[in-house]
């Protein structure tokens, strides 16, 4: 199960990446590298992170380089920003923690609101910030019995049909247990905390991210019987897509990666070694972000 913690390593590099074209970004670039240069702290940008500044920075490096090289990101963007540094951290083992910083909406992942950013970093810096581990999700693809792609995942792995497809048939495993033929869009196989992703969206349940659980929820299932399921974490899950000349089936990984996938194939997941590390603000709770977010308690 995963706790918030403090971080006692000494953070001498911070690796800085925004969304995309996120010109709204560029005076917070310029103000963060000062605010960590001040401290004695070397920022390193993300290359299409640096060409957003003028003149460019010192330090640049690709995205997949950069976290093997840092103690520590900052992510600026929203949340499909964040799961695409989540997994190349995961890729790449590197384990250190990260600091989402909300550009618009507050986000279930990019918490840190723009008036919080200083503080947090204080924080990070000091070895205080609250670090909550995120269980991530390792999924294989087997291929003529062979290892054919292999990904890590922090909000779900889902197999799902094509656009103009018909209904796909999924067998579906738990362990070594057959557990049940599902007929539907797809299916989401989701941790925790891509549980208020997809998930949500398809009605499955919100579950907290602290637990150690993995949940099976189908898409638009033909036979109302089917229905989510949370399974133990510990317990990897096997699909087994049933494809035919007519059907187009995919696989993608946090929205971020995928491909089509062929008769045969054969999807394993399960939980990750590793875990991410977030830094949460400790001015709000998780219920206080889905109260936000759901607008719940609203009349």
């Amino acid at each position: 199960m995963s706790a918030a913690v403090t971080d006692t390593r000494r953070i001498s590099t911070v690796g800085i990446i925004a969304k995309s074209h996120l010109k709204a970004a560029t005076p917070h670039l310029t103000d963060i590298g000062a605010w960590l240069e001040a401290r004695g702290v070397r920022p390193v940008y993300e290359t299409a992170t640096a060409a957003l500044l003028t003149p460019a920075p010192a330090a640049v490096l690709e995205k997949r380089e950069l976290v093997s090289r840092v103690d520590m990101a900052i992510v600026l963007g929203g949340d499909g920003t964040l799961l695409s540094v989540a997994d190349c951290i995961g890729a790449a083992g590197s384990g250190i923690p990260m600091l989402g910083v909300n550009f618009g909406s507050l986000g279930f992942l990019t918490e840190v609101t723009l008036p919080e950013l200083y503080p947090s970093l204080e924080s990070a810096l000091a070895g205080t910030a609250r670090i909550e581990n995120r269980m991530m999700l390792r999924s294989t693809t087997l291929r003529r019995g062979a290892v054919f792609a292999d990904h890590i995942a922090l909000n779900d792995v889902v197999v799902t049909k094509g656009a103009r497809a018909r209904m796909i048939d999924l067998s579906v495993s738990v362990g070594e247990e057959f557990v049940t033929r599902v007929k539907a869009d797809g299916l989401i196989v989701a941790t925790p905390t891509g549980s208020t992703g997809y998930n949500l969206a398809a009605g499955g349940p919100i579950v907290q991210p602290t637990l150690d659980a993995l949940l099976l929820t189908p898409i638009a299932p033909h036979t109302l019987t089917n229905r989510p399921i949370v399974i133990p974490a510990a317990t990897p899950v096997r699909v087994q897509p049933v494809i035919d000349d007519r059907d187009e089936v995919y696989v993608t990984f946090d929205g971020q990666a995928g491909f089509q996938l062929e008769a045969g194939d054969e999807i394993r997941v399960c939980r990750a070694d590793r875990m991410l590390r977030l830094i949460r603000p400790s001015t709000r709770s998780y219920f206080a972000v889905l109260r936000e977010k759901l607008k719940w308690g609203e009349r």
